[in-house]
């Protein structure tokens, strides 16, 4: 069941709660479930490169932490294990981006995941995550 992220709680709230490296670039938990999540973030000017678009590396990072939450969501603590990311469009500043994680399936102590990071209807980039669980650790209670 997928809820909305200000009356979530479990352990992707609690781990998006200490990720301060994307809340810091103003990231939004909107909803979250069983292997899924949707985040939301705006291009900001520090955010755009010398083409005038969003530096790949950001769309990276927000596709990337909608991936963290999705594979954290069953409990234990989950990491990358690798990542790639195909850009589709350019994103530029103001830009309202949503990302949306799937799990596609989970074997043992690893999973993979798709991430689509939209624009409106516009698809800006599409990325395949793999995760792999730590020794069955549960995710930290956040300060």
């Amino acid at each position: 069941m997928t809820q909305a992220a200000d009356t979530a709680s479990g352990p992707t709230a609690r781990m998006f709660a200490a990720d301060e490296a994307s809340r810091a670039l103003g990231m939004e938990l909107v909803e979250h479930g069983a292997g899924t999540a949707v985040l939301r973030m705006t291009v900001t000017p520090a955010m755009v490169n010398g083409h005038k678009i969003a530096h790949g590396g950001y769309l990276f990072l927000l596709a990337d932490s909608a991936f963290a939450c999705a594979c954290n969501s069953h409990g234990p603590v989950t990491v990358a294990a690798g990542a790639d990311i195909d850009f589709v469009a350019p994103a530029h500043e103001g830009d309202v981006l949503v990302a949306t994680a799937a799990e596609r399936t989970r074997f043992g102590r690893s999973g993979i995941y798709d991430v689509s990071v939209l624009r409106g209807d516009q698809v800006i980039a599409e990325f395949r995550g793999r995760s792999r669980s730590i020794n069955g650790a549960k995710t930290k209670e956040s300060p």
